[in-house]
């Protein structure tokens, strides 16, 4: 390794004086990363560690894959940028291959940078379409860090609008671990879901979003059926369904969208993060019907540049050539039963949820207390041990695991020793 890094003491001195107070970091004694490789990851010193959060569910096809890099390297030796005003290939090539790959009918995409801005883009093409303002989102979950999207996140650590729109209204989410209405599923008639009537029957709604695992608000997963009364709701009171991909997304959960788990076609369609492998790329996606709503002048400068565009594309290839939406799939099945397993025998596992290779664990004590201080101190020993989880829901008591779709079985079954010999210390 070279030896011209500053190494995290100098790195924490400099992101106090220079950073926004809003940028946080993980761990009490952090490490510099330098290096990426597939599933690993690498800080200044040399180690290695297993990275099993995938930069927030980012690096589906591994970190540093050579098969994008080399695309990607390719592409910015030949043209790095030109927007949208001219005509190149790469950004339509990718609008083809989106159009093949999403739900049936949606079709026509719009490409940005990231994913607040792709929320906020739809957003905006619902209000066009629908000529209403108004929006239905769901508790605990997060949509991004622009004013409108930020006001659409329902997980309070995110909210830190001091003047929220009054236009957005916030449902129960359908999380039957922590039911908002005390009941079970399936006797509970999915409640959460019915509720979304009550709400939109007397007002004007443009479109309803969710993201259909929630992310950051703990790997909320609903059960079956859920979505598909939320579509008849919709479908009654002309409202859009927008769904948010941009951590379910491209083979993350077992499909190559969360969505296509329940059989429901959305309106839009946004997505980022895994779309690129971690080069900035946002985009949203409907069908043309709601797409020729859309007409002024619209561009994003960096949106679906050439050297994004080719990442994406290089993406797809490799996700698709590899089956990683199908080794998501196996390895999340293989992955979540091992956990279940473990939760036998540690009562601190409250309940093991999600699917696909985006799997939480929400820690409690005693009476379902959050047990958040644990959640932290299992982090800070798997980072000693040399591997990476994360920590989600609206107590950070979620122990989170959303890895590249690269990893292997041995590589689950280091994670799921560690935890248990973490969990019985």
């Amino acid at each position: 390794m070279t030896t011209n890094h500053i190494g995290p003491d100098a790195i924490l001195r400099k992101k106090l004086e220079y950073l926004i107070p809003c940028v946080y970091h993980f761990y009490k004694k952090p490490m510099q990363i330098i290096k990426g490789q597939m599933q690993y990851l690498y800080d200044h010193t040399g180690k290695q560690y297993l990275d099993f959060y995938g930069g927030v569910s980012v690096m589906n096809a591994g970190h540093c894959n050579p098969e994008v890099v080399e695309k990607i390297c390719e592409q910015m030796r030949t043209l790095q940028h030109t927007t949208a005003i001219y005509l190149t290939q790469p950004m339509i090539d990718l609008a083809e291959k989106l159009a093949l790959i999403t739900p049936p009918s949606l079709k026509r995409s719009f490409f940005c940078a990231s994913g607040s801005e792709a929320n906020e883009g739809a957003a905006l093409l619902a209000q066009l379409y629908t000529k209403k303002h108004k929006f239905v989102a769901v508790q605990q979950g997060l949509h991004g860090r622009t004013k409108l999207t930020m006001n659409l996140t329902g997980l309070p650590m995110w909210r830190t609008d001091p003047n929220p729109s009054g236009d957005i209204v916030h449902i129960p989410g359908a999380y039957c671990y922590r039911c908002a209405y005390g009941l079970t599923y399936p006797l509970c008639d999915l409640r959460c879901a019915r509720y979304l009537e009550d709400v939109v029957k007397n007002g004007e709604f443009a479109a309803f979003i969710v993201e259909p695992i929630q992310g950051n608000g703990g790997i909320i997963t609903p059960p079956s059926g859920y979505f598909q009364l939320i579509r008849k709701i919709l479908d009654t009171y002309n409202m859009l369904f927008i769904t948010d991909e941009v951590q379910t997304g491209f083979g993350r959960t077992g499909e190559m969208f969360a969505i296509e788990h329940w059989n429901v076609i959305p309106d839009i369609m946004t997505m980022a993060k895994a779309l690129a492998n971690g080069t900035p790329i946002g985009a949203f996606i409907t069908n043309d019907k709601i797409a020729l709503s859309y007409t002024r002048p619209g561009a994003s400068t960096t949106g679906g540049n050439p050297v994004s565009a080719t990442a994406a594309l290089a993406t797809m290839d490799v996700i698709e050539r590899y089956q990683l939406v199908q080794r998501a799939k196996d390895l999340g099945n293989y992955f979540k039963d091992k956990l279940i397993e473990l939760q036998q025998r540690h009562k601190l596992m409250g309940e093991v949820r999600g699917k696909g290779l985006m799997l939480g664990v929400e820690l409690v004590k005693e009476n379902k207390i959050p047990a958040a201080e644990e959640t932290d101190n299992i982090l800070e020993d798997f980072k000693d041990r040399g591997i990476l989880a994360g920590k989600t829901g609206v107590s950070r008591n979620v122990l989170t695991f959303q890895p590249p779709l690269v990893i292997t079985r041995e590589d689950i079954d280091r994670v799921i020793e560690a935890l248990d010999e973490i969990l019985f210390d």
